[in-house]
């Protein structure tokens, strides 16, 4: 057994309300400069949709993940090394920029400079990729105006395939239409299809933390990890000629911080949290014949960091003690492991994803009342599961490899928990037999509720830091505080504009950012110096080649 700390993810769907907050500082965070205006690091999908880019889960088109050949072994659906070969220069399977969106802009210039005359000035979209006008048909959240319509179904995946497979059991009549709202990242897999696809090993997966990240000056830009992974969570930067993804925000990370989308969520869905799991065991858990099986395989891989055992074989890796207590502490952990209400979204790619997701429990409540019912009753709330507005059988393909069962049982502890607490909370005698119809105690059941429900900041993200002896085997070990050019200071970055000194990031980006957002030129050619940061480069200029003893002359 072979012990490692993996960061995941957990998001309860029941608190999206689709506002998109979590996009949008993502965007002004990682992706905003040349080259990246399509890309979106995270996203929030309206499901029934195609998702984004369009249909990325019909990986008999896209060929993403892994499957199992003949002889039971772990193969990517891209086939092996000749395959690759002869597709290298041109693989078939790449989505076009019309499976994302063709980026734009308005020309608000036209609003500010047009002739004073009879008509009224109009801002037309312009594109960003070749400046010309152009009609907007779509975008990365374009389903949201169409939510739970006819159209979306026609259009989802996985609505054509419940659709073949019992088409009499699901009806997209107006009145029993369904959606919900999806956010998706970089699932940070245990397994990356992405990592093993790619030509040049640019794709890592980093030892201390699990993050998945690519190593910018290793990366040449055959393309083939957007190919292998199956999410479609990797981007090609057509500016800078490398592949780029979501990075967990790692430098905040490093720092105990959460995420940038986790820290701006609306709803507070998101949960940070470590898992210890069996390096040893992943390829054997991803190598179950049967897809039904996986989410059992992949939680068993998920190690208990109370156990004796389990303890011993952390510290013999080298995980600190105070990371093996954040493994106690961790959301993700309980609500995964410990409470069964978080699911892997699509476990049959087999690559272990590490984000997972609380099932929405349908609006069950209203209607039950509407016909004369007790909602809160738990008797009539588990009654209604298996006729609920949001399918189970959606549910299941969405988190479960389509096993029904899985995901019928979390939302049976999600309506016992609402039917349990309704007791507590108008001051009844709690009936101990809710618990247990789910398999739970009455002490358990109080426990998810307060993590679900009203859990605090320290509770929702339990992130170890970083530690100072590990420091080389980070990317970046510093806090823009702790320099005299912190932020408002600072005028450039250690390896963007002008570059310079080795400050940490967020200094730079900051300052890049400031300057980008205040300045009415460009990046000025001359000032760029050795090392071009692809975090907040514009696109303008290239970086000088310059000889040891220049270097070592301007240092000094």
């Amino acid at each position: 057994m072979r012990v490692m700390a993996q960061v995941a993810m957990v998001m309860n769907l029941d608190k999206c309300i689709g506002c998109h907050t979590c996009s949008v500082t993502c965007k002004q965070a990682w992706t905003n400069r040349a080259g990246t205006e399509y890309v979106w690091f995270n996203n929030v999908e309206t499901r029934p949709g195609q998702g984004y880019p369009r249909r990325y889960e019909d990986q008999e088109k896209w060929k993403g993940g892994w499957r199992l050949n003949r002889r039971e072994q772990l193969r990517l659906r891209t086939g092996g090394r000749l395959q690759k070969l002869a597709t290298i220069f041109a693989s078939p399977v790449q989505p076009t920029l019309a499976d994302y969106y063709e980026p734009w802009t308005y020309d608000y210039e036209n609003l500010i400079s047009a002739p004073l005359g009879d008509d009224i000035p109009v801002a037309r979209p312009k594109s960003l990729i070749t400046g010309e006008d152009m009609k907007i048909t779509w975008s990365a959240n374009w389903d949201d105006d169409l939510g739970g319509s006819a159209a979306t179904e026609e259009l989802d995946p996985i609505m054509q395939k419940l659709r073949d497979e019992a088409a009499d059991k699901i009806t997209f009549s107006f009145e029993q239409t369904f959606m919900f709202y999806l956010p998706r990242i970089c699932e940070h897999c245990l397994n990356p299809s992405c990592m093993a696809s790619c030509p040049s090993g640019a794709i890592y997966k980093r030892e201390e933390d699990g993050i998945v990240l690519v190593d910018q000056d290793r990366c040449r830009g055959w393309r083939q990890c957007i190919t292998g992974c199956p999410y479609k969570k990797i981007y090609y930067n057509h500016r800078t000629g490398k592949a780029e993804k979501c990075t967990f925000c790692y430098p905040r990370i490093e720092v105990g911080q959460p995420t940038v989308c986790s820290e701006t969520c609306v709803g507070r869905l998101r949960y940070i949290g470590l898992f210890l799991y069996d390096a040893d065991a992943v390829t054997a858990a991803a190598s179950v014949p049967d897809e039904r099986d996986l989410y059992e395989a992949q939680l068993e891989l998920m190690l208990d960091p109370a156990d004796p055992k389990v303890l011993a074989a952390a510290r013999a890796e080298g995980i600190p003690d105070d990371w093996i207590d954040a493994a106690r502490r961790s959301p993700v952990y309980a609500l995964a492991k410990k409470y069964r209400v978080a699911l892997p979204l699509h476990p049959e790619y087999r690559t272990m994803p590490m984000v997972w997701y609380v099932p929405p429990l349908s609006p069950i409540v209203d209607l039950l009342t509407e016909q004369g019912h007790d909602g809160e009753s738990h008797d009539n709330l588990f009654g209604a599961i298996d006729t609920l507005r949001i399918p189970l059988e959606y549910l299941a393909e969405l988190f479960s490899a389509g096993d029904v069962s899985v995901v019928e049982d979390v939302l049976k502890k999600l309506a016992a928990m609402r039917s349990y607490m309704r007791d507590v909370a108008l001051g009844r005698e709690p009936d101990a037999r809710i618990p247990a119809r789910v398999g739970m105690d009455e002490e358990s059941m109080t426990e998810m509720y307060h993590l679900m429900a009203i859990a605090k900041y320290a509770d929702r993200y339990v992130i170890p830091t970083a530690h100072a002896e590990e420091g080389h085997r980070l990317e970046e070990m510093a806090c823009s505080l702790d320099y005299d050019d912190g932020p408002g200071m600072y005028e450039s970055g250690p390896f963007g504009e002008a570059s310079g000194r080795a400050t940490p990031v967020s200094v730079e980006t900051f300052q890049a950012l400031k300057q980008r957002q205040t300045t009415d030129r460009a990046a000025d050619a001359t000032a760029l110096r050795d090392r071009v940061n692809l975090l907040n480069w514009d696109g303008n200029g290239s970086p000088v080649s310059r000889s040891s003893s220049e270097v070592e002359a301007r240092d000094a």
